[in-house]
């Protein structure tokens, strides 16, 4: 779903809040809390959210149990990664053909029919945990085909997610649906673990499809007269190819994927390297890798809320983060216990929210509103490309080399990506002319 101060935003060109503007006062406190949440100010997002909250309980509720009914039928780490790749493979391969239909269709029927859809598999999977399947394959075959309804349905999501709100208020709605997401997610990991015992798998799965119609209701509920519709592509043959142009002739753009798809495969899958470093060199084993969750969790609250608070989230600010938190992440290496390590984890989410927030908010906002779901859909590719190769690799050198050397390398790594893509865009900054997209995009560096 769509994850979006009255402060004067002339006050902030830099984009960083300068320390002599730090709020002193109750007046200030109060002016700063309504510029963080403004996107509640409208009536369609705030259901919007509330859905959004609910449907990622659920959501996370089923990830728990799916994980956990692989593992039993298997008892093999090796056999729940690969129903996640069977999610993941779907966007790669059709991201592009959903992205298409987002810009030609209207947007509110096809979310509808994408979340009745899913709540059907989630019926599906709670069918199959109750007649006690002992094979995997059925699994795999509703991961598949949810993973096809996220590829062709995910970009109209999207599209609608930004249509809930005026354009000025999007970078907000965006950062405030990184906390609803964090939110979500540890609410609906806590409830599973609970229930999880004492109602076993079909449940949570049941109790997901239900969340599925309250993003309905939501929808339904909505004003129309309060859209702010995007404009729609016409239909024509080699829309597909169109957006892979776009996305290809776009260098701004490509940096920007590049760079997310670096940062997120070697400086972004924590769940490979932090329980590695539980297991291996702080020898804090289970305990130890639930708490660095729980830490990270906080940490990606924390950036949602420092996302939500800026006015203007630009070029700049992307790359400041994506460099502070891969020095971070090689630092991280070096710590001597669970309680340092711990400490690192925290700013490193936040940044990572950060990042993630920024590379939406600029691809979309510099992008033809008419190329908006092609753009969201080349995003999803790239998470889910980052998704599939990071996991494997920064596995690969753990296990080869140990954590510590992994995330080292992976940090150094993703500083020297950081450093060529601003090398980059400084370069398209000053060659950028007219008033084409890169030209706008580099003027919102």
């Amino acid at each position: 779903m769509a994850h979006i101060s009255v402060i004067p935003e002339s006050s902030f060109r830099s984009g960083v809040f300068p320390p002599s503007a730090a709020p002193s006062n109750p007046g200030q406190v109060l002016s700063l809390t309504a510029s963080t949440f403004r996107a509640l100010r409208h009536h369609n997002y705030r259901l919007w959210a509330g859905a959004d909250l609910v449907s990622i309980t659920g959501t996370w509720m089923q990830v728990l149990g799916v994980n956990w009914l692989v593992l039993t039928i298997t008892g093999s780490a090796t056999s729940v990664g690969l129903s996640l790749v069977m999610q993941a493979l779907p966007t790669l391969l059709l991201g592009m053909w959903g992205g298409a239909l987002a810009d030609r269709l209207p947007t509110r029927p096809v979310v509808v029919a994408a979340q009745l859809a899913q709540a059907a598999l989630a019926a599906v999977l709670a069918v199959i945990a109750l007649t006690g399947v002992r094979s995997p394959l059925p699994i795999y075959a509703v991961a598949l085909a949810g993973g096809v309804v996220s590829a062709l349905g995910g970009p109209a999501l999207g599209r609608f997610g930004a249509e809930v709100v005026p354009r000025e208020d999007l970078p907000n709605a965006m950062a405030l649906g990184s906390i609803i997401n964090s939110a979500g997610r540890i609410l609906g990991m806590s409830v599973a673990g609970m229930m999880l015992p004492l109602t076993g798998n079909a449940v949570l799965f049941a109790a997901n499809a239900l969340t599925f119609f309250a993003v309905i209701v939501a929808v339904m509920r909505m004003r129309s007269s309060e859209f702010h519709e995007l404009a729609a592509e016409k239909h024509r043959p080699g829309a597909v190819l169109a957006g892979l142009r776009y996305v290809a002739r776009t260098p701004w753009l490509l940096v920007l994927l590049a760079l997310s798809i670096v940062l997120g495969s070697l400086g972004r899958n924590y769940q490979v390297t932090m329980a590695a470093m539980s297991a291996g060199p702080l020898a804090a084993g289970a305990g130890g890798y639930g708490l660095l969750s729980t830490v990270f969790a906080a940490g990606t609250v924390v950036g949602g809320f420092l996302a939500a608070s800026r006015p203007r989230l630009t070029i700049r600010l992307l790359l400041i983060s994506a460099f502070a938190i891969s020095v971070l992440q090689a630092l991280s290496g070096l710590m001597p216990s669970l309680a340092a390590f711990a400490a690192f984890m925290l700013p490193i989410a936040a940044g990572a929210i950060l990042v993630d927030t920024t590379v939406s908010a600029r691809a979309q906002l510099d992008s033809p509103d008419a190329m908006r779901g092609r753009v969201l859909a080349a995003l999803g590719m790239a998470g889910a490309a980052s998704g599939a190769l990071g996991g494997p690799v920064l596995g690969w050198l753990s296990d080869s080399f140990g954590p510590r050397l992994a995330l080292q390398v992976g940090g150094v790594s993703c500083v020297v990506a950081t450093l060529l893509a601003a090398a980059a865009l400084a370069r398209f900054r000053k060659t950028a002319t007219g008033p084409a997209p890169a030209r706008v995009a580099m003027e919102n560096a």
